[in-house]
């Protein structure tokens, strides 16, 4: 139920004192701190060891030579570096470019060729080497398969790939909401893979029909297991690339009713394995034996609510939760169970578990240093809009902050694999998108080598922080946005953005505001975006989980409560108060002017959720419970059961192509609001997707179509 925020903003170029290279095109070597540049195909290695030199390891003759001729979208390499597959041609699978085609170069020669040449054009996934070199395995057709490298022999691990049988990579549920793509896993040794087996025979298609690119309606099944609906049946084996024999984890728990949300080799003989159970709110880590299939649990922990295996609102996909320490003899696990998102350190036995991060403030993990023993992460101690890098040591837990005080605002870092250097993106509503090469160390600057300089945004109306206590006593950060003309004596119409979601937050201390809305502050809006309960938000467990069970309730009357204290200032017009939200954020929009037409007169929703049965299990139950006793909350959840309560002047947007919240959801509330005679306004856009962004045209439609009716209905200036 997530539309990912859309925000307008020009991230800054710095280039190093050494090359014309951009630090955005950065891209770190595994287990070291190398980077890769791509320019103009030709691919060079920096070392930030010795930036005044650099090595070129493909050049555009070389590529152009063996009949590659595409853009390079990613590098995958081999562990000593020598060997590299180049990714190309790619195409869309759900949310991303997964699939494409991959082309195989050995760096000692220059020489290079496709890989599965006889297979289907961008039809590869995940390639990657076999540790010993010898071999490439990827996944076409949701089957995987073996290439050998020398003999260019290519052999098919799996042979029983369908589109409802699915090896080596996941169907739409677990990749939207286990941020899981990438399904399997080559063994330390190189003569083992450890796969997904995802079984949706029984789950049922969403059908959605293509009217427009063919003489008759075409029918796109979906298979989509909706909330109430039983997950799809998945299980882990592990494939012997020499006998070709398969043998089957025994996890315990249905394959049918549980989710295998992450897995990695421990060695050549045991994979660990993260379940969670159907309600999401038991998390079990076992040690799997490969050749016998036993599971041994090594670590179990339960919440009244969910659990959080991995951060959902981070846009990380296939991350492993489990990072192992003490020479593999314990691993860092993240939780937030004593009020906290603190790090702990469990052995691997399973029997003794130490808390590291002991602060009384969230601390989401982001990387940890084996030499020097440092864990890193993200807090905001006292600033929930904010985000800031710390450290713990992992022995003496000494604690501190790496982020210099004169970075203020939102931190982002991107970290070498041996968690040595970073990328460091800084931003705030006061100064716009910084960058630079830092040593964690000190966070010493590497490059630019000019002294730091930080631009006022490039904008057409000001931003600022505020904070609003509603009659409940809950006090919830904000973002306004006014015309750069503000005049404190006027009045002005109030235009909210919502999501207000346990996968997004808006009240974000960065430097521009939402972009269908920030057109409009200039002619005289007052843009409003805040954080409820529910939001991923670093005020701790009770503030994140209270929107259990209460998706569409809580965080509705969070922010209706906080919108009526807003339009008692002085400079805002309560007779123009108008909202709008995507996905989440739509189906919030609609449940506000629904329920609070005293305060919400004009309301734009997009792609919403009209009822809390129709969006996936995963989510939909992770948050909301199963259906199956909790129908009344369900019903009081979603903005259908409302529709009859229009007052105000309503748009509703919504794709058919919507593979994530179907086109179904429009049609039911206008069903619903035709029954009870409520007038509205409907723009559908053909065959688009979630985003609505396909198509010529379609960007500029919809922000015209967007700006118009707010115009109309809630007219701009101050008055």
């Amino acid at each position: 139920m997530k539309k990912y925020l859309i925000l307008v903003f020009f991230i800054c170029t710095s280039a190093f004192a050494q090359s014309d290279i951009d630090i955005n095109d950065l891209n770190w070597l595994p287990d070291s701190h190398s980077f890769w540049v791509n320019e103009n195909n030709n691919l060079k290695i920096y070392d930030v060891d010795q930036l005044d030199k650099h090595t070129t390891i493909l050049t555009q003759k070389q590529l152009s030579e063996s009949g590659f001729s595409g853009e390079i979208e990613g590098i995958v390499w081999n562990a000593a570096k020598t060997k590299v597959l180049l990714y190309t041609n790619s195409k869309k699978v759900w949310r991303a470019n997964t699939r494409g085609d991959y082309w195989f170069f050995d760096l000692a020669t220059g020489k290079g060729r496709k890989l599965g040449k006889n297979l289907e054009e961008s039809s590869l996934m995940f390639a990657k080497f076999s540790p010993d070199n010898e071999n490439v395995a990827y996944v076409s057709k949701h089957n995987i398969y073996l290439e050998n490298l020398q003999t260019e022999k290519v052999t098919p691990l799996t042979t029983d790939g369908t589109d409802k049988i699915i090896n080596g990579t996941f169907d739409w549920v677990y990749e939207e909401e286990l941020s899981a793509r990438d399904g399997f896993r080559w063994s330390p040794d190189g003569k083992s893979i450890a796969f997904w087996r995802v079984d949706a025979s029984a789950t049922k298609f969403h059908l959605m029909i293509n009217n427009t690119d063919s003489l008759y309606p075409v029918v796109v099944p979906v298979e989509y297991p909706k909330a109430g609906e039983r997950p799809s049946s998945v299980k882990i084996g592990t494939i012997d690339i020499t006998s070709l024999q398969t043998n089957w984890l025994n996890i315990p728990g249905e394959p049918d009713n549980n989710y295998l949300a992450r897995m990695q080799w421990l060695t050549n003989q045991s994979v660990m394995v993260v379940q969670l159970n159907r309600n999401q709110n038991q998390a079990t880590i076992y040690n799997c034996d490969t050749k016998s299939g036993t599971a041994k649990v090594v670590y179990q922990e339960e919440a009244a609510g969910w659990i959080d295996v991995f951060d959902v609102s981070s846009g990380v996909y296939d991350g492993f939760p489990c990072h192992f320490v003490d020479n593999g003899k314990a691993f860092l696990w993240s939780s937030d169970a004593d009020g906290w998102m603190h790090i702990y350190k469990i052995s691997m036995d399973g029997k003794k578990k130490e808390l590291i991060t002991t602060a009384n403030f969230d601390a989401y993990f982001m990387a940890y240093n084996d030499k020097t023993k440092t864990i890193y992460y993200e807090s905001s101690p006292t600033d929930a809009t904010q985000r800031y890098l710390y450290e713990t040591n992992l022995n003496s837990k000494k604690t501190k902050r790496v982020t210099p005080d004169a970075f203020d605002g939102t931190n982002k870092y991107r970290f070498s694999t041996d968690a040595m250097y970073a990328r460091h993106l800084n931003s705030s509503i006061n100064r716009d998108y910084n960058i630079r090469l830092v040593a964690l160390s000190g966070h010493k600057k590497i490059l630019p080598k000019e002294a730091d300089t930080f631009q006022a945004p490039r904008r057409n109306y000001s931003l600022e922080k505020f904070k609003v206590t509603t009659v409940d006593g809950i006090e919830m950060d904000g973002i306004m946005a006014k015309p750069l003309d503000f005049d404190p004596s006027k009045k002005y119409p109030v235009f909210f953005y919502v999501y207000g979601e346990p996968m997004g937050a808006v009240a974000n201390d960065t430097p521009y505001f939402y972009s269908l809305i920030a057109p409009l502050i200039p002619k005289g809006y007052i843009g409003i975006a805040m954080d409820n309960r529910g939001t991923p938000v670093m005020k701790g467990t009770q503030w994140r989980k209270s929107i259990y069970k209460n998706i569409g309730i809580i965080n509705t009357h969070d922010q209706a409560m906080a919108a009526k204290e807003v339009i008692k200032w002085n400079f805002i017009d309560a007779d123009r108060v108008a909202i709008h939200g995507w996905s989440g954020g739509g189906a919030v929009t609609l449940n506000l002017i629904f329920q609070y037409p005293e305060i919400y007169k004009t309301g734009i929703a997009i792609s919403a959720v009209v009822d809390q049965r129709f969006y996936d299990n995963i989510y939909t139950e992770r948050y909301m419970g199963l259906p199956e006793g909790n129908e009344a909350t369900y019903k009081k959840a979603s903005p259908v059961t409302y529709a009859k309560n229009l007052k105000g002047n309503l748009l509703y947007i919504h794709g058919t192509g919507d593979d994530n919240v179907h086109y179904k959801n429009a049609e039911v509330l206008i069903n619903e609001l035709i029954k009870y005679d409520k007038m509205f306004d409907l723009m559908i856009y053909p065959n688009r997707s979630h985003d609505i962004d396909e198509g010529e045209g379609t960007t500029k439609h919809l922000m015209d179509t967007f700006v118009r009716y707010i115009e109309k209905n809630c007219p701009p200036g101050a008055k």
